[in-house]
């Protein structure tokens, strides 16, 4: 448990990212071998940020850790997120873009969890209204929640233009 930053509360829009932040950084601190995120396009995720960026940088370069992405669509992803998009090249080996098929994607949540104790749900995107904690019990059902997902999803987000 991360005692020295308790989990936020995301009560509006404005909460999510810092809340995201914290997820990150918990998972990070607790130094979690896998980090699911969850979302329909990334669009309001702080993935282009470079102390992010320098966090995951960091964490992936130990050994087996991976980063999953699971989205509904990347195609604006290149545009909203470019520092994102060319740290990802490096780094394709350990981050692993996702494509939810069609007829799951409607069920699709904004969530981070990690196979430790983080677990960030958005329940209410235009309300910005979720849920943050760093609790392995609570990790685990949301982890297993998308499991079924992730097992039906596609190999998508390729990390150049040619897709090798």
């Amino acid at each position: 448990m991360n005692e020295t930053t308790p989990p936020p509360l995301i009560d509006g829009p404005a909460s999510f990212v810092p809340a995201l932040r914290w997820g990150f950084s918990t998972a990070v601190a607790q130094r979690a071998r896998r980090i699911v995120c969850v979302d329909a396009d990334f669009a309001a995720w702080p993935l282009d940020e470079v102390e992010l960026l320098g966090s995951l940088t960091a964490w992936l370069r130990l050994p087996m850790r991976r980063l999953v992405m699971l989205a509904r669509d990347y195609g604006g992803v290149p545009r909203r997120q470019p520092r994102y998009t060319a740290w990802r090249r490096d780094w394709s080996h350990a981050v692993d873009c996702r494509q939810v098929p069609e007829d799951m994607s409607a069920e699709l949540p904004s969530l981070l969890v990690s196979d430790g104790a983080v677990c960030v749900r958005l329940f209410d995107p235009l309300g910005g209204r979720g849920v943050a904690h760093d609790d392995a019990r609570i990790a685990r059902v949301a982890m297993a929640e998308i499991d079924a997902v992730l097992q039906r999803s596609e190999a998508a987000f390729a990390a150049d233009n040619l897709g090798l």
